[in-house]
């Protein structure tokens, strides 16, 4: 299959075997929109509009004050709270029958929306679709996809389910062998390394080697969990 701009990115995710290869997509495409919206996205009026009415969730507040430009964070919280208060003090007066019902709402809706989260999240889906398109159409991106180590179990539903629904019904039963496979490979593999590593704390053991089993605790929650989540 010919390479085109949007299959460069989940070809060159691929080509390493450290992990879930979406999650390695995850956080390229997450580090990229923090550092837009704090550079050169930051002062676009539709880019404002936008961060005005979603704002951040903590795990990405954290990450931008952490990257150390607090006056571009400072110039969209301004904008951000001022948005805020207007929509609170437009709602109708709380002597009115269910109209703290009303600001709670839109309280609550603010609370669960995060304009990185939103971006990252969207994205990610056309990756997976890309990804699902490569495997059925370029035969060197199954020996990419049967060299990774495994999938998160988020990111492995994700690529079953869109495969299950974009892919040849022709194909997928093949497509969901050489996945499964490389799953139930490592979820064999880091059960036996939770299993050691919980024997390593019986004195009975206390001789033997740790083998893998030292970060197995670590490499667990990535599995389970994605990319910090």
């Amino acid at each position: 299959m010919e390479e085109r701009i949007y299959t460069i990115p989940v070809n060159e995710a691929f080509e390493s075997d450290d992990g879930c290869p979406f999650c390695r997509l995850h956080k390229k495409l997450e580090d990229d929109e923090l550092d837009l919206i704090l550079g050169a996205s930051m002062m676009e009026p539709d880019i404002r509009i936008q961060t005005n009415k979603l704002g951040f969730c903590g795990k990405h507040s954290n990450k931008m004050f952490n990257m150390k430009n607090r006056l571009g964070m400072a110039l969209m919280i301004e904008s951000h709270l001022a948005t805020i208060r207007k929509n609170v003090e437009t709602k109708p007066s709380i002597f009115v029958k269910d109209a703290g019902v009303s600001t709670s709402k839109s309280l609550d809706e603010l609370s669960c929306s995060c304009y990185v989260c939103e971006r990252v999240d969207g994205k990610i889906i056309k990756m997976v679709e890309t990804a699902v398109l490569l495997w059925e159409k370029d035969k060197s991106f199954r020996e990419k996809t049967e060299n990774q180590k495994y999938f998160c179990l988020p990111h492995y539903s994700m690529f079953l389910k869109t495969a299950s629904n974009k892919m040849s019904k022709k194909i997928y039963p093949e497509f969901l062998k050489a996945v499964n496979e490389i799953e139930m490979t490592y979820f064999d593999k880091l059960s036996a390394d939770v299993s050691w590593f919980c024997k390593k704390f019986d004195y009975r053991y206390d001789s033997e080697p740790w083998g893998d089993s030292k970060d197995a605790v670590e490499r667990t929650l990535l599995f389970l969990n994605g990319y910090d989540k």
